[in-house]
């Protein structure tokens, strides 16, 4: 069993609140938008980290972390990238992928929009932890906490950190 902590869009600013809330976490998930490696660098220091980078984050991260990633936690399959869409709106670059070989779990940032679907086309549960940093249109800073046991994904709570302000 492992209790993870999925970040995203923190563009370059990560709130205390995020160490306090994942405290008890076993990884850190961060899907994208990291905005510098000093972002990644308390991340990693603090809990082991598995992230992709997004569409602002330059090369420090990009030659750190992948566009996307495909990796197993627990018995659940799971593949995360940045700009991914959602059930029904998949970003192009994604979908493919996607229909050709569905994760279990697919996790994506970008749109700064919190989003927990169950896509029962695919057979596919879709997360993104909406936006965690102060810049964007979001107007609160969320995250979300879940947990894998097995072949179960379970305990979803979403947190949020206040105003983007």
């Amino acid at each position: 069993m492992k209790l993870i902590g999925l970040i995203s869009d923190t563009h370059n600013f990560l709130d205390d609140a995020v160490f306090r809330h994942f405290d008890k976490c076993d990884e850190i998930w961060h899907a994208g938008d990291f905005g510098t490696a000093e972002v990644s660098d308390k991340l990693k220091a603090f809990k082991p980290l598995r992230g992709v980078y997004g569409n602002i984050d330059g090369y420090d991260i990009r030659s750190e972390f992948p566009e996307t990633i495909r990796f197993n936690c627990e018995e659940v399959d799971v593949l995360m990238t940045h700009i991914g869409g959602y059930p029904g709106k998949y970003a192009p670059a994604i979908r493919p992928q996607l229909i050709a070989n569905p994760p279990q779990l697919f996790i994506c940032g970008h749109s700064h929009i919190l989003k927990v679907i169950y896509d029962e086309k695919l057979k596919c549960l879709h997360m993104n932890p909406g936006a965690a940093g102060r810049s964007g249109w979001h107007k609160v800073r969320t995250l979300i906490r879940f947990v894998v046991d097995g072949k179960q994904m379970k305990n979803c709570e979403v947190i949020e950190l206040g105003t983007r302000g």
